[in-house]
C-alpha cells in the first residue's frame, strides 16, 4: 500500500505564486509515475502535471510554462510550483502514485485564486 500526503494549498491572488508538497510513504518503491490532478467545483478532475521516476515531464496545455513539476525519489516527494495564478487555476489539487497494479491517491489541498 501508498498513502500520500499533500500540502502547501492556500488563497492567493491572481498572478501569485504557490508550492504544493506531497509525501509519500508505504511501499513507495512501487511507484512509476507521480503527478498532479486538479477539480474545480462542478467540473470533472483533470490532469495537470505528471513526472516519471526518469524525470520526463508532462503538463496540460492550460498551465504550460506557469507550472513545473520536480521530484525526489530518495525523498519520495513531489512538488508543483504555481506561478502566475490565474482563477480559473482554482481547485482542489490531488497528488497521484501510479504503480503497475493501481494508481494511488491523496486527500487533496485547495488552492484558491482570486481575482
Amino acid at each position: 500500500q501508498v498513502q500520500l500526503a499533500e500540502s502547501g494549498g492556500g488563497l492567493v491572488q491572481a498572478g501569485g505564486s504557490l508550492r504544493l508538497s506531497c509525501t509519500g510513504s508505504g511501499s513507495t518503491s512501487s511507484i512509476n509515475a507521480m503527478g498532479w490532478y486538479r477539480q474545480a467545483p462542478g467540473k470533472e478532475r483533470e490532469l495537470v502535471a505528471t513526472i516519471s521516476r526518469g524525470g520526463n515531464t508532462n503538463y496540460a496545455g492550460s498551465v504550460k510554462g506557469r507550472f513545473t513539476i520536480s521530484r525526489d525519489n530518495v525523498k519520495d516527494m513531489v512538488w508543483l510550483q504555481m506561478n502566475d495564478l490565474k482563477p480559473e487555476d482554482t481547485a482542489v489539487y490531488y497528488c497521484i502514485g501510479a504503480t503497475w497494479a493501481q494508481n494511488y491517491w491523496g486527500q487533496g489541498t485547495q488552492v484558491t485564486v482570486s481575482s
